[in-house]
């Protein structure tokens, strides 16, 4: 199922209302839906370079209106909604884990794990289970997946398809590296 749903995503990179369905796929990811918006960002910088920026911006803005139904689940219908979600994906006894990271961390949780390959819905749904500061979610929500989504333009924008091999075999690297570049900043605000 999920490979049936992951090539509809690719074949909606080619529809003519791609930018639409760019923002639907961005908005469900940060919420519920299974396959990340990548899949559609990918092949649509590298047909049309020139609408890069247009593409990042559109997964960035959907993705934390999406993350803010996230946050709302995890906040307002956690057992009758979220507990399911996060069971069907696996991810149950996640939450106590984000629990304890959001009381100690707070912001840099969301700043990590929204650049990750880490289901961006654990985050948003855990973050409203942990009731965190709605506020400081949405800024960092922005900053995170902004910097993911244009990471990506950014370098198909540059070197094109060449970098598209590179950016689906390395990107957890990438992401990861920038998310340990983060904690270090974090880590040295808070105890410097």
């Amino acid at each position: 199922m999920l490979r049936k749903l992951y090539d509809l995503v690719l074949r909606l990179a080619g529809h003519r209302h791609a930018g639409r369905w760019l923002g639907v796929v961005s908005f469900a990811e940060s919420s519920m839906f299974p396959v990340p918006p990548d899949a559609m960002l990918v092949p649509m910088c590298l047909a049309r370079p020139e609408r890069a920026w247009r593409y990042a911006t559109i997964c960035t803005v959907a993705s934390v209106l999406g993350g803010m139904l996230g946050y709302a689940i995890g906040f307002f219908f956690f057992e009758a909604v979220a507990q399911p979600i996060l069971a069907a994906y696996g991810h149950a006894e996640a939450l106590q884990s984000f629990r304890e990271w959001f009381a100690r961390w707070g912001a840099a949780v969301i700043l990590i794990k929204g650049l990750t390959p880490i289901p961006f819905k654990i985050v948003t749904i855990g973050a409203g289970a942990a009731a965190f500061d709605p506020w400081m979610f949405l800024l960092t929500s922005v900053v995170t997946r902004g910097a993911r989504f244009f990471l990506v333009a950014a370098l198909l924008r540059s070197y094109g398809t060449p970098v598209r091999d590179f950016i689906e075999r390395r990107l957890t690297l990438i992401t990861t590296a920038a998310a340990v570049a983060i904690l270090l900043g974090v880590a040295a605000l808070r105890f410097l």
